[in-house]
């Protein structure tokens, strides 16, 4: 399956985006988080409403963006219910409720392909500019 074949559902403008959303997308960038893109999940019935998911070339760098993603979304005082995978640091999931963060090496996002199992949200991918 080509890139263009998984991201079928993608859409260019992007949602307007509660701001810890926001937030969290743009500690990933400053972190330098790669293939960012949120998955739309209200119309879908789903536990949340938006999967941030991003990737990192290695374990130190996925760990650096969820350490960066924390750290500005505890300065607004919003925390984390449940935080996953952070030793391995392979797939960190951080668990905010109304969305969730998903920060993967690129093997553990191809293995996993969470876009695709979500498959029926729409995508939306994001650069630095959607969120400045």
């Amino acid at each position: 399956m080509t890139k263009t074949d998984q991201h079928s559902h993608r859409t260019d403008r992007l949602p307007d985006l509660p701001e810890p959303v926001r937030l969290a997308i743009r500690a990933a960038f400053d972190k330098k988080g790669s293939d960012v893109a949120v998955l739309d999940l209200r119309r879908g019935g789903a536990f949340t409403d938006f999967f941030v998911v991003c990737s990192g070339q290695n374990s130190r760098q996925v760990k650096a963006i969820a350490d960066a993603v924390e750290e500005a979304l505890r300065k607004e005082l919003v925390r984390p219910s449940h935080v996953e995978g952070y030793s391995g640091a392979a797939w960190v999931l951080m668990d905010y409720f109304d969305f969730v963060v998903h920060v993967f090496t690129p093997d553990t996002r191809a293995f996993y392909a969470l876009e695709r199992l979500w498959g029926s949200a729409h995508r939306y991918d994001v650069s630095e500019r959607d969120v400045s």
